[in-house]
């Protein structure tokens, strides 16, 4: 994506305005004024993410009524006090401070504390106008190279309101993970139905005020934000933040750019204001910084990548019958990336670096190709993910085996369906594994077609299509465990869950065995 000089110096100005907003002596005065609100504003909740030896990013956003324009808040700034606490009763604090929230970033507050200890788990809280927020939970990640003996996390994606309750979310939550993993399909940006078992609110958001909107009705939901709550949170995106099948500049139905920009600048801008990121993440217009790593001691390392914002033109598009396509050149054209040169680079460099001794690629999708045959025998692959991309799959498992990468796991979602598989440059000569964690709400597939595409895959090991959940990973030195768990229905607020299947990978074995 380009931009004009003036264009760019525009956007970096606003982008500078939303981020010192709270340093300007006047706003802080308007919000010292501020008297109690009549109703709660937390009703967001809160969230933490981003963790590091010594801190972590803490979120809330003051929204007393989030169905209506702009949260029910007004447009003065509002003082926001936060403390981190050692126990869940504060009565050891370990850091306390006050932020602003300004009606520029929604009246979001993101706060990066540091000076804490590492590999410790904390209490926070907020208090402004009046109010206290729900208390939540946090922890700090293992100081650099820590030999760490455990972590457990929980990877989770595609949670469409209309299709389904949030009941995996209080499963989840009883896991008692040290970090959740969301991997897109954070809202759907769809216009309302009658559909599936609840509503979201009213028409498809294409400005920010639709967008803020519809992350409020999303957040409504007490099970979600329980999950936010109870540990940090490291969050990526698909399609539906901003519009289903988006790729850089190019929206489904083809309009203008500039036009597809300017809604894609205020989808980056809501979705930054409702999740815990740091300030390097505040979009600039239509572009934002997403892609990062996160080390857990010498234990794993994540590397969370961006797949949507910087990818080329769709695949084979001429050839195309939605979004599936043939073996076409484009596919294999070394020059297509999808992940752009950059951020390709960036991976190429932090996989060749990483000393941990697990490595899991955080990213969207089924990383292992997904061949479909036809009734005439043809071909197809979708042009959306990986496959429209092939090369770039390639060059990660390559570096994966060349740069000797130590226990490489892809971890996916969008496909609301879990799969399990091993990944390889040749058939039955496995490099890493993957598993694809379902979906929390989104409708998935029919079992017995997963099975025949699995069929036609046998690098895939494990489909299941039919039911919603999440995934659970236990990883040690020893071995990496993955627990799919799926809800009875997620047509029901309170469905009972159980574990669909469980897999272990042993460390320095490639390749996944059925638990």
């Amino acid at each position: 994506m380009s931009m004009t000089t003036p264009s760019r110096r525009r956007l970096l100005v606003q982008a500078a305005l939303i981020a010192g907003a709270a340093l300007t002596p006047g706003a802080w005065r308007s919000a010292a004024a501020q008297t109690r609100m009549p109703d709660d504003p937390f009703s967001l909740g809160v969230a933490s993410g981003e963790p590091t030896p010594d801190g972590m990013v803490l979120w809330t956003k003051l929204a007393p009524r989030p169905l209506e324009p702009a949260g029910g808040m007004t447009a003065a700034p509002v003082a926001v006090r936060w403390e981190v606490a050692h126990d869940a009763g504060f009565r050891r604090v370990a850091a306390r401070g006050e932020a602003l929230a300004v009606v520029e970033a929604g009246h979001s507050v993101h706060v990066e504390v540091a000076g804490l200890r590492p590999g410790r788990a904390y209490f926070y809280r907020f208090t402004a106008a009046g109010h206290a927020s729900p208390i939540g939970r946090t922890r700090t990640t293992p100081a650099p190279g820590a030999s760490v003996d455990r972590l457990r996390f929980a990877f989770a994606s595609c949670q469409k309101f209309e299709s389904g309750y949030y009941g995996a979310y209080r499963h989840l939550v009883d896991d008692d993970p040290d970090l959740v993993l969301f991997l897109g399909d954070y809202i759907y940006e769809q216009a309302a139905t009658n559909a599936g078992v609840r509503r979201h609110p009213g028409a498809e958001p294409v400005d920010l005020a639709g967008y803020r909107l519809r992350y409020g009705a999303y957040k409504s939901d007490p099970e979600l934000r329980a999950a936010h709550a109870c540990a940090p949170w490291m969050v990526i995106w698909d399609d539906h933040e901003v519009e289903n099948d988006y790729g850089g500049d190019q929206d489904q139905p083809e309009t203008n750019p500039a036009s597809f920009l300017r809604r894609r600048a205020a989808a980056y801008q809501a979705y930054y204001e409702h999740m815990p990121l740091r300030r390097r993440s505040l979009p600039v217009g239509p572009a934002m910084q997403l892609y990062r790593s996160l080390d857990w001691g010498r234990l794993a390392q994540f590397q969370l990548v961006d797949t949507r914002q910087h990818r080329p033109r769709r695949t084979c598009e001429a050839l195309a019958d939605g979004k599936s396509i043939p073996d076409c050149p484009e596919r294999t054209d070394p020059a297509r990336s999808l992940l752009g040169a950059p951020q390709e680079r960036w991976l190429m460099d932090t996989l060749a670096g990483s000393q941990a001794r697990w490595n899991l690629l955080t990213q969207q999708y089924v990383m292992g190709e997904l061949e479909r045959i036809t009734p005439t025998g043809e071909r197809r692959y979708s042009n959306d993910g990986w496959d429209g991309y092939a090369q770039t799959r390639g060059r990660i498992l390559q570096q994966w085996r060349d740069a000797k990468v130590a226990n490489p796991i892809a971890l996916g979602g969008d496909i609301h369906t879990f799969i399990a598989g091993d990944l390889g440059l040749e058939r039955g000569r496995p490099i890493g594994s993957e598993f694809v964690g379902g979906a929390i709400s989104s409708s998935g597939a029919e079992n017995a077609a997963m099975a025949r595409l699995a069929a036609n895959n046998p690098h895939i090991k494990f489909t299941e299509g039919e039911t919603r959940g999440y995934g659970r990973v236990d990883l040690s030195r020893s071995e990496c465990r993955v627990t799919f768990r799926g809800l009875t229905s997620a047509l029901v607020p309170r469905s009972p869950i159980r574990d669909l299947a469980r897999f272990t990978v042993e460390a320095g074995r490639a390749g996944l065995q059925r638990a």
